[in-house]
């Protein structure tokens, strides 16, 4: 700081690039009442705009406006997703260009860009609501007149590595400490328990009891999961472990016996039993990361193959959108994270009650 008769000069940064710093607007000095100068803080030290630093600012600042744009995270991001569909459109464009390897497929670069397109959004709206990512891709991947095997074993692929990388991401970014944080490792230990049992009792009863009986029943009990959500989503309830058990599983049941569900039952269900919603989502992810993998391993052991021209777009499509789900998870408050999961659980119950009936 330096102080002279006519005001007072500060060089501070301010939105120009990282060391960078200007002068401040300087104030006239102000005489108290014991006659001595003091100098009253220059404008911009109290947050006021200053137009000569904002016209050297780099130019996603000026665009601060939208969400997350100064995020290092969510440039990277934008430019990644640009670069992959500008390729994918040369190659649709321009097929004897060879840019994308076929990876022993017969799918066009429109259908690569279409396919990689899907499994980001339904991975998105799955990373940060924890469901609905095989709920919504596997029918649109069967309606384009894909084989139902491959579009099985190619959304168990990249459910698996997008759930574990899921996990991870809500770990670092602050949603859950899986680490630290006993209830939500343990919570995940027992969802990873009920899945496996879950899906050896599905085996014996599959053949004893309706199945359309099974759908109706889990399905209108998702629907319930989602209005007790939405009626509760102002108020915190109190942790219940045995609410989580009794609806992990019937979630874990209904993976068994049917391959879907599981997300609505598990992440509601954590939040009807007192679980904070971020806290849901993180361990839904993770836990179903981890039960796609020993189902992958299962069809493996079966000699089940993969299509890697599928499995390598819904892969790549599926993990460029955990970065922004759970940034989306960080940012959003507990409220809105309640009434999210709660919308989106009877969505899909609705969704599938229309189905079964």
């Amino acid at each position: 700081m330096t102080q002279t008769r006519q005001g007072t000069t500060i060089l501070l940064p301010h939105g120009g690039p990282k060391g960078a710093s200007h002068e401040a607007i300087a104030s006239p000095p102000l005489r108290t009442g014991s006659g001595a100068l003091e100098t009253p803080l220059p404008t911009c030290a109290i947050g006021l705009p200053d137009e000569a630093v904002l016209d050297r600012a780099p130019a996603f600042e000026k665009w601060s406006w939208i969400p997350g744009i100064r995020h290092r995270r969510m440039r990277v991001w934008a430019i990644a997703v640009a670069a992959i569909c500008a390729v994918l459109m040369i190659q649709g464009w321009a097929p004897t260009l060879r840019l994308v390897p076929s990876f022993g497929g017969e799918l066009s670069a429109w259908t690569l860009l279409i396919v990689f397109l899907a499994a980001m959004v339904c991975e998105y709206v799955d990373s940060s609501m924890g469901m609905g990512y095989g709920t919504t891709l596997t029918p649109l991947l069967l309606l384009a007149g894909l084989p139902p095997m491959q579009v099985v074993t190619a959304v168990l692929f990249s459910e698996c590595f997008t759930g574990i990388a899921a996990g991870l991401m809500h770990h670092r970014d602050g949603n859950v400490d899986f680490l630290r944080d006993r209830r939500a490792f343990g919570t995940t230990l027992l969802l990873l328990v009920l899945t496996v049992l879950g899906v050896v009792a599905a085996i014996f009863v599959a053949n004893r009891v309706s199945k359309q009986t099974l759908s109706v029943i889990i399905t209108t009990i998702v629907l319930a999961v989602g209005v007790v959500i939405l009626a509760t989503a102002r108020r915190q309830l109190r942790f219940r472990p045995t609410h989580i058990v009794a609806l992990g599983a019937i979630a874990a049941f209904n993976k068994g016996i049917s391959g879907g569900g599981y997300g609505p039952l598990v992440t509601g269900g954590q939040v009807v039993s007192g679980m904070s919603p971020k806290h849901a989502v993180a361990i839904t992810s993770l836990a179903e990361g981890l039960t796609c993998l020993a189902g992958l391993i299962g069809y493996f052991i079966a000699g089940q193959r993969l299509d890697w021209s599928l499995t390598v777009p819904l892969t790549l499509g599926a993990m460029l959108s955990v970065p922004l789900a759970t940034l989306t998870v960080r940012r959003l408050p507990a409220t809105a994270m309640r009434i999210c999961v709660g919308t989106a659980t009877c969505i899909l119950g609705v969704v599938a009650l229309v189905k079964v009936l």
